[in-house]
């Protein structure tokens, strides 16, 4: 029976860190036409912007994370939420 509480938590924790992704992008503001006015994600973008001398650098959080707010969440950060996600859901499964 534990190892089956397990699996199903592990399951249901990769499940659900996939659906939750991309409305947690939306709500701190990484939207599908672009940052937010006013949203935690612009506040991010200015703060990596004058980091950079002006301008947010490719591969950083920042653009990493427009680009999954834009254009959806790709194969390897899939693979990534929902094993994290499994994880988490597996964690909880053994301790509750």
């Amino acid at each position: 029976m534990g190892l089956l509480t397990v699996t199903l938590c592990s399951v249901v924790g990769a499940g659900g860190a996939l659906l939750a992704a991309p409305v947690v992008l939306g709500a701190v503001g990484f939207t599908s036409v672009g940052i937010a006015a006013g949203s935690y994600a612009a506040g991010m973008m200015s703060t990596a912007a004058i980091a950079n001398g002006g301008g947010v650098a490719a591969g950083s959080l920042v653009a990493i994370l427009q680009s999954a707010g834009m254009a959806g969440i790709g194969t390897a950060a899939t693979a990534g939420v929902a094993g994290t996600g499994g994880a988490v859901g597996g964690l909880l499964g053994l301790i509750f």
